[in-house]
């Protein structure tokens, strides 16, 4: 998913500030689901959503403004109520931050629980092998 980095994503050194990274990775995951045919409405329609219950970033390098990014997500494995996934941002060849993310699957009140068959049928042929 592109990402082009305006003036109001940095800091005053001109370098995104690093808590916008965040809202990058879940524009990331959220098109994710839309590509398969998972969209918010729907995921409400039947009392479901995800919550972010870890993630891990390795910041690499800077980006700064008027660079145009690429945020990759693969999903890596459904396991009960967690769903887990790798993402990174590159500009160009470079790797410029990577996440590790774990998201758990709740009703719209918080409760935990398994996504829908139908969910998981359309995530299982994306999902990616870990790398050990």
């Amino acid at each position: 998913m592109p990402v082009r980095i305006y003036y109001e994503d940095t800091d005053f050194s001109g370098i995104v500030y690093h808590a916008n990274y965040l809202r990058y990775f879940e524009r990331g995951r959220s098109d994710f689901f839309r590509m398969i045919g998972v969209s918010h409405t729907e995921l409400a329609a039947i009392d479901t959503a995800f919550a972010i219950t870890r993630m891990e970033i390795d910041f690499k390098r800077a980006a700064r403004v008027d660079d145009a990014l690429v945020v990759h997500t693969v999903w890596n494995r459904i396991k009960g109520v967690r769903l887990l996934a790798k993402q990174w941002i590159t500009r160009g060849e470079e790797l410029v931050c990577a996440a590790n993310v774990e998201a758990v699957c709740i009703s719209l009140d918080g409760r935990p629980r398994k996504p829908s068959a139908e969910m998981t049928a359309k995530v299982t042929p994306w999902l990616a092998p870990e790398e050990s």
